[in-house]
Order: structure tokens, then C-alpha cells, then sequence
């Protein structure tokens, strides 16, 4: 009687049993699944900081019409960039010619797909024609498709320091009023027309053909007149090529605070009052563009050769003006002024004082006046204010906004904006208060995917950790368990 009950009994805690393996196995599926979902959020991340830490590199293109030997100690693959070091190896043989003359042609932004991307897309017409053909007729020639960004930033220092250059900087490209002394090295530096509508995929390839018949021009020039020379073409900084639906991707985020001093390519412009400086300004690119047709660049002339005059600034503990004055700075002006009008004012709300940049004023010829108004280009006074992209467009973060029909004529870019009016020390820029807000759309997506990530990953742990088995367990191949009654 007892064994049969035993019986009876022992086929429930058989099911059990099986019911046991079958939640030992869903735990060993769940647990394979969240260690494998981990483990793509980690490579994820891992991914996302190699893109954030990646280097900026721009192309660099070297020929002369000697026979020089640029040849690389070792090939140059597809993927590596140019170091500094590498660079100066690279540029000895220009030191070693004969007759020492060196155009360098810098621009502000471009990249290797550039030649490839605007020649495919618009058909026939082949933007780099002068470039390419150059290049293909040069005595010898070297192409480097990646160079560091810092690299490009110093060449003009480094050439400066290397040789005992006679500078000339090429404004008005008139070839023929071109002094070349042979006795002397001579370093012509151009400062190409910037991109000035750089989320405008026809207005990009516009300066980008403009800028290849300059080159052009001034390299047969310079054949014709029997010089021999070497030529160096790059850029600041690798350009973002727009793909219509990337837009949104060159208003991210760049926060000036944790830049290097270094990142600089050249000192900011300082006003001094006195034995103390009260203005500094600085800009990557500082163009202007008249009548939709007359383009000016002035980043080399005020920065690099500050070949401007700053006399007229004024510095007070309220009003501060920036006045920039240059001199027939292209063909057809023969002065141009820019002020900059910044005031400090006590806002009771914030209980502090805020430096304000108010307008923006363009003087042609002592006649033509032309008056923008600011917008969000103000900071703490304790601060400097700084900015990735200034001027007349409307997809520019901080707009110049014409408050007169003359500045309607006018196109401002400046890229890199920073500026202090008040309160400076030591000559150096204060912690930079940045024009765009902290939280940015891409910041926003980076922190709402990982919440929703990490709380796929808490809810599968926590329901692993609910998981339960039996205490005890049936051998299918042994005798039946007997479980007591009284249990």
C-alpha cells in the first residue's frame, strides 16, 4: 500500500524536475543574451571614442619644376597620417635647390574626397583642372593625402624658422609687380578665398573653381618669367563635405574651454592701453564678400602679418571698440575699416556684469557705412566669448544682421570667432564662454540611448536574479524519489 502511494507521488516531482532544466536553460539563454547585449554596448562606446579622439588631417600637395626627390623613407598607405615630424623630413629637399623660391598656397578647408566627390557629382565640370593639370606636368611632384592638422598650422612658422625667407604675401595676384630677388630665398604665401557658404553644395564648388584659377593664374605667370620655384598646397583644417542629410553634423558642438593654447595657429590680435592689454581677437578665417562678387580675405593680414592698423580702438571700463583699418586690401577698395563695438553692463537678474558685442560696423572708403546688429554674442565680463562659425548666414549660430541697406551688400565669415573686451590678464584669453548650449542634439541622442541601454540591462538582471529552482532533483536513471507524505 505504501509503495503504491509512493508512486503516485513520485510522478508530480518528476514534472518538477523537468520544469527545473527547462528554467535552468531559459536562464543560461537570458544570461548569453545580456552578456552578448553588453557586450555590443561596450564596442559601441569603444567605437564612439576612437571617432571622438580621431586626428583632423588635411591633404597636402607638393611639386616643383626642378626634379627634387621626394621620395618617403618608407610608402605611405592609404591610412596614415603625416606627422609633424615626418612633414619636415618630407620638405628638405625645397631647403636643398638651388634656387630657393616657395609658393604656398594654404586654404581653409579641404580634404582628398573633395577632388573626387565635386568632380563625380557635377558632371563635366572639374572644379581642380588647373590643380590636376600642374600636378601631371610638374618635374616631380608629391601627393600626401593626410597630414596633421598641427602640422599644417605651423608650416608657415616652420618655413620661417627653417630658411631665411624674403615673405611676400600675394594679395592682388599680379604677377607681373612680383619682386623676386634670386640672391634671396623668397616664400610667397596666398591666402586662398574661403568656402563661404559651406552647407551649400554649389557655392562650395564656386570657390573651389575660383580658387583653382588663382593657382593657376600665378603659376603660369611664374613659368613665363623663367623662375624656378616649388609649391606647396593644403589647408588648415579637413573640410565636411555636405551630404544634404549631414547638415545638422557641422553645428555640433566644440567646446573652446578644453582646447589646447596650442590648437592656435597664429597669436590673437591685442589692443594695448597703456602698459596692459584691453581687446584680444582672433579668428581661423576672417573674409568678407562685397556685392556677391568681390571676395577679401583678411585672416593673414591682420593675424599672421598684422599688416593693419589698430590705432583707432578705444578701451574704457564700459565701451570698447575694436577698429581694424586696412589699407587698398584688394583691387578696387582703397580702405576698409571694421569696428567692433562691444559694451559691459550690471543685469540685475543675473546680479553680475556681461560684456555684449552690440553691432559690427564695415567703413568702405570713408563713405560707404554699413551697420549689422549682433545676436547671443555675449558673455560673463570675466569671460571671453567665442564661437565656431560668425557672420551673415542664417545657419551660423551667432548672425550679423544687416540693420541698413549697405549691409545688405556686404557677406561676413568668420570661423573660430573669439574675442574680450574686459577684464583681460596676463594678454590671454579668459575661459571662453561658447555660443552654443551644452546640451546639443547629438548629446542629447548619445544620453537618452544610453538610458534606454542601460535599462534593458538592469531589467534583464534583475530578472535573472528572480529566477528560482527547486531544492531538490530527480535521477531519471536511478529509482524513483519518495517523498514522504508528511512533506
Amino acid at each position: 500500500m505504501m509503495r503504491s502511494n509512493d508512486c503516485k507521488l513520485s510522478l508530480p516531482l518528476q514534472r518538477r524536475t523537468n520544469s527545473s532544466q527547462l528554467h535552468t536553460n531559459l536562464t543560461e539563454i537570458m544570461a548569453q543574451f545580456y552578456s552578448a547585449a553588453l557586450v555590443q554596448l561596450l564596442w559601441t562606446m569603444v567605437v564612439l571614442f576612437k571617432v571622438t579622439v580621431s586626428v583632423e588631417h588635411a591633404p597636402m600637395m607638393l611639386w616643383s619644376n626642378w626634379r627634387l626627390q621626394w621620395n618617403p623613407d618608407r610608402p605611405l598607405h592609404a591610412g596614415h597620417i603625416v606627422s609633424t615630424q615626418e612633414l619636415a623630413v618630407l620638405l628638405q629637399p625645397v631647403f636643398s635647390q638651388n634656387s630657393k623660391n616657395l609658393v604656398l598656397f594654404v586654404q581653409d578647408t579641404l580634404s582628398i574626397d573633395d577632388f573626387t566627390y565635386y568632380s563625380e557629382a557635377y558632371g563635366n565640370k572639374k572644379p581642380f583642372q588647373n590643380v590636376q593639370e600642374i600636378l601631371q606636368s610638374a618635374a616631380s611632384s608629391l601627393v600626401l593625402p593626410a597630414v596633421d592638422c598641427k602640422a599644417t598650422r605651423y608650416l608657415l612658422s616652420f618655413l620661417q624658422e627653417s630658411e631665411d625667407w624674403k615673405l611676400t604675401n600675394v594679395a592682388n595676384l599680379d604677377v607681373s609687380q612680383l619682386e623676386v630677388n634670386t640672391s634671396k630665398p623668397n616664400l610667397f604665401v596666398v591666402q586662398l578665398q574661403p568656402f563661404l557658404s559651406k552647407l551649400n553644395d554649389v557655392s562650395t564648388l564656386e570657390a573651389i573653381a575660383e580658387n583653382d584659377k588663382i593657382i593657376g593664374r600665378l603659376i603660369m605667370g611664374l613659368q613665363e618669367r623663367g623662375i624656378h620655384f616649388s609649391v606647396i598646397y593644403t589647408a588648415m583644417r579637413p573640410s565636411r563635405i555636405s551630404r544634404r542629410t549631414e547638415v545638422a553634423w557641422d553645428l555640433r558642438r566644440r567646446l573652446m574651454a578644453i582646447e589646447e593654447e596650442d590648437s592656435l595657429s597664429y597669436p590673437p590680435l591685442n589692443v594695448t592701453n597703456g602698459n596692459y592689454t584691453c581687446i584680444l581677437f582672433y579668428a581661423n578665417n576672417f573674409s568678407l564678400k562685397a556685392n556677391d562678387s568681390l571676395s577679401i580675405d583678411l585672416t593673414n593680414i591682420t593675424f599672421v602679418t598684422q599688416d593693419v592698423d589698430i590705432s583707432s580702438s578705444e578701451c574704457s571700463d564700459i565701451n570698447t571698440t575694436l577698429s581694424l583699418k586696412y589699407t587698398k586690401p584688394v583691387s578696387g577698395i582703397n580702405s576698409l575699416e571694421i569696428r567692433f563695438l562691444m559694451t559691459n553692463m550690471f543685469y540685475g537678474g543675473s546680479a553680475r556684469n556681461w560684456s555684449t558685442l552690440e553691432s559690427v560696423e564695415i567703413v568702405q572708403d570713408d563713405e560707404k557705412f554699413a551697420k549689422f546688429n549682433v545676436s547671443v554674442i555675449s558673455a560673463p565680463a570675466e569671460y571671453s566669448f567665442h564661437c565656431q562659425l560668425v557672420g551673415t548666414s542664417n545657419l551660423y549660430p551667432a548672425k550679423l544682421i544687416p540693420s541698413n541697406n549697405e549691409a545688405k551688400n556686404w557677406d561676413v565669415f568668420i570661423s573660430r570667432f573669439q574675442i574680450q573686451g574686459f577684464n583681460i590678464e596676463n594678454s590671454q584669453f579668459s575661459y571662453a564662454s561658447d555660443c552654443t548650449s551644452f546640451f546639443s542634439p547629438g548629446i542629447w541622442m548619445g544620453l537618452v540611448t544610453s538610458v534606454v541601454l542601460l535599462w534593458i540591462l538592469a531589467y534583464g538582471v534583475h530578472m535573472i536574479m528572480q529566477l528560482t529552482t527547486n531544492s531538490r532533483f530527480d535521477d531519471p536513471k536511478g529509482p524513483a524519489l519518495s517523498v514522504p507524505q508528511t512533506e
